[in-house]
């Protein structure tokens, strides 16, 4: 049976190019989809069981029964509609409901325009996962441009001004510091208002039981709607109402966060924390692991991808991947699908075999705030898998390799000068990945390559069309934190500060002895090197999760780098309570491990000098020559020289 439509279709629109309706329901036990106004679903259901009750009226029939209301009311779903999109409204507790209602909707409207909402209940959030289908919740803006544009669309008024961000899945309207402080620019009258509209609304709640007006990002023990309580804005006089407002916007800016007091598109811990607070239910305590426990610089970046969903043991790729040959021509639908997305899963499923489900995502921007933007290839994916029967699901990170056969045809290069010089790209980034841990890099213990096949669609005319292989390298997830976004209140902990200082030292020590450089610039500090902490929250180690830019500049003396090696201290010292600690802490690190290193290669010379003898050997930059001249460079610098270069730069 076909799903019925009675009202109009959720994306008709009037003469004025506005939706026609916003709320619609749908009857499972009927297949009808009723969007017919007003935009309340209780009405809906009301006005759908009176039309029921009236077909059989003229049948001949009685009216339901009180029992078969309450089940056709049971049995319905809440839908609401944004241009382009259905969003369904689950009920945690009974989320066949909600994905039977995606069945059906899908005879009216592409898999890909219908969303689930309540991403912040566990229930909602572990159904969508078992089916593999993460990308069903990926409304949650990834990139700053639709962070920013969905926090502007947000600001609205209640009878006065327009200054409170609004939830629409919870209905709670959000008063940030800023628009709070902005109001002494008001007049009297219009501050009174403002005031007393604030303080009317705080204390009210609405049908789901939240605040109809809430303090964004403060301590509750300090501001709240008891600032408001007994007082009749309008009847104070000029003097004791600037008063009063002066003494709550004292309360409101303690009460916050100083990374929390100015509306600021631009700080990404404001950006982050507002996002949750409108697309999310405003608990603050669910925003670090929002999907998958992934770590913080990972959270509302990860874009899911459509994969597939297992069905006793069989595995059923999503039909939105046959929709996406279908019509080459829609954007909208290319950029939701990745063609290698088949490739990996696959690989997955080789490897991992009995699997329940598999989420892929992928990183649309680069983590690093800092790093120069280099040509190549910039393919980053997470997976989330589980076997039956294990109770933990497997994280799994891959990154495509740079340099591969699709950029050097793109190049101009034959099909076979491109297979071979991707072959020999990835021995090298082997060689350098190995010659990281000769030289003490604290790199992930297990890394494997991977190949998958794609279809060719690059600047290349003559090869358009032509199968080819792309190679990547997977590995396990890296719990814990870059150490360029650890957050201010961990800097702020001496205890803390001095721990990561001294594994900093470490870190740093190895990444300037292999020469980490990308475009001629330093790299360490800007994205791969990752906290790991213990049981009592200090760090214990700092793990790098990728190489890149290993033995990039392998010519210039290490007193070359001493101005950036003294930016982990520098671009912390504004945060930290002892800086002169924090820097004494990251010298000695970077000193022991520097000296203990050089001192093994002294040691085993030999051993080090022929690692990579059987390579070739090419002075215009092979990977034996750069081994060559990192040795030498390491062999003839003075640790103690270089150690007090960088103490100079630095400005604590």
């Amino acid at each position: 049976m076909d799903l019925e439509l009675i009202g109009p279709h959720p994306f008709d629109q009037d003469k004025q190019g506005r939706q026609q309706v916003r709320v619609g329901t749908l009857f499972l036990g009927h297949k009808v989809l009723y969007t017919l106004p007003p935009g309340v679903h209780a009405w809906q259901r009301s006005a759908f069981i009176e039309s029921l009750n009236s077909k059989r009226a003229k049948a001949g029939a009685g009216p339901l029964s009180l029992e078969e209301e309450e089940k056709v009311c049971r049995d319905s779903v809440d839908l609401i509609f944004d241009p382009g999109q259905v969003l369904i409204r689950p009920n945690p507790a009974r989320m066949d409901l909600a994905f039977a209602a995606d069945e059906l909707l899908q005879q009216l409207i592409s898999k890909r325009r219908i969303i689930f909402l309540s991403v912040s209940d566990r229930r909602v959030r572990e159904a969508i996962k078992r089916r593999g289908e993460c990308w069903r919740l990926s409304a949650i803006p990834t990139t700053k441009e639709e962070k920013a544009r969905l926090i502007l669309s947000s600001k609205v008024a209640i009878a006065e001004l327009p200054i409170y961000y609004y939830n629409r899945l919870t209905g709670t309207r959000w008063l940030t510091c800023q628009e709070f402080a902005n109001l002494g620019g008001l007049d009297d009258a219009a501050l009174a208002a403002q005031l007393q509209e604030i303080g009317n609304y705080s204390i009210r709640r609405t049908q789901a039981g939240r605040p109809e007006l809430d303090f964004f990002a403060v301590d509750l023990r300090h501001c709240g709607p008891a600032l408001f309580a007994g007082i009749d804005f309008g009847k104070l006089p000029a003097a004791e109402l600037r008063a009063k407002y002066d003494g709550i916007k004292t309360h409101f800016i303690s009460a916050v966060h100083e990374a929390f007091r100015r509306d600021d598109g631009a700080n990404e811990s404001w950006c982050n924390r507002m996002i949750a607070t409108l697309f999310l239910d405003g608990n603050e305590t669910q925003t670090d692991h929002i999907l998958s426990g992934l770590s913080p610089e990972f959270y509302l970046r990860v874009e899911w991808l459509p994969g597939g969903r297992f069905e006793e043991g069989e595995f059923l790729l999503d039909p939105l991947f046959e929709e996406a040959a279908l019509h080459p021509e829609d954007q909208a639908l290319q950029k939701l699908f990745d063609p290698r997305a088949k490739g990996i899963i696959f690989n997955l499923i080789r490897e991992y075999g009995d699997l329940e489900y598999i989420n892929l995502g992928r990183l649309p921007e680069s983590l690093s705030k800092n790093r120069p933007q280099n040509v190549g290839r910039r393919g980053v994916y997470l997976a989330e898998l589980r076997s039956r029967g294990e109770r933990t699901p497997i994280k799994r990170f891959m990154r495509l390799l740079k340099w591969d056969v699709w950029e050097h045809l793109d190049e101009g290069k034959d099909l076979l000068a491109s297979i071979e010089e991707s072959d020999d790209y990835t021995d090298y980034w082997l060689d350098r990945r190995l010659g990281c841990l000769q030289l003490g890099m604290n790199l992930l213990s297990r890394v494997v390559m991977r190949r998958l096949t794609e279809t060719y669609r690059g600047r290349a005319a003559g090869f358009c069309g032509r199968t080819i292989r792309t190679t990547y390298f997977e590995r396990d997830y890296l719990e814990g934190v870059a150490t360029d976004k650890v957050p201010m209140e961990k800097l702020v902990r001496p205890e803390y500060a001095l721990k990561l200082a001294g594994l900093l030292g470490r870190a740093a020590a190895s990444s300037m002895i292999v020469g980490r450089a990308l475009s001629g610039r330093p790299v360490f500090d800007d994205g791969d090197e990752v906290v790991r902490e213990g049981e009592d929250g200090l760090p214990t180690e700092i793990l790098v999760g990728d190489h890149s830019g290993a033995f990039g500049e392998y010519q210039l003396p290490m007193d070359a780098f001493v101005e950036h090696y003294a930016r982990p201290v520098n671009t912390r010292a504004k945060l930290l309570t002892n800086g002169h600690a924090f820097a004494r802490a990251y010298l000695s690190g970077l000193h022991q491990r520097f000296a203990h290193i050089q001192d093994d290669y002294r040691k085993r010379r030999r051993a080090f000098d022929t690692l990579f003898k059987h390579c070739k050997y090419d002075t215009g930059g092979s990977f034996g020559f750069r081994w060559e001249n990192v040795l030498r460079r390491l062999d003839q610098t003075d640790v103690d020289r270089l150690v007090e270069a960088i103490h100079s730069r630095i400005w604590t």
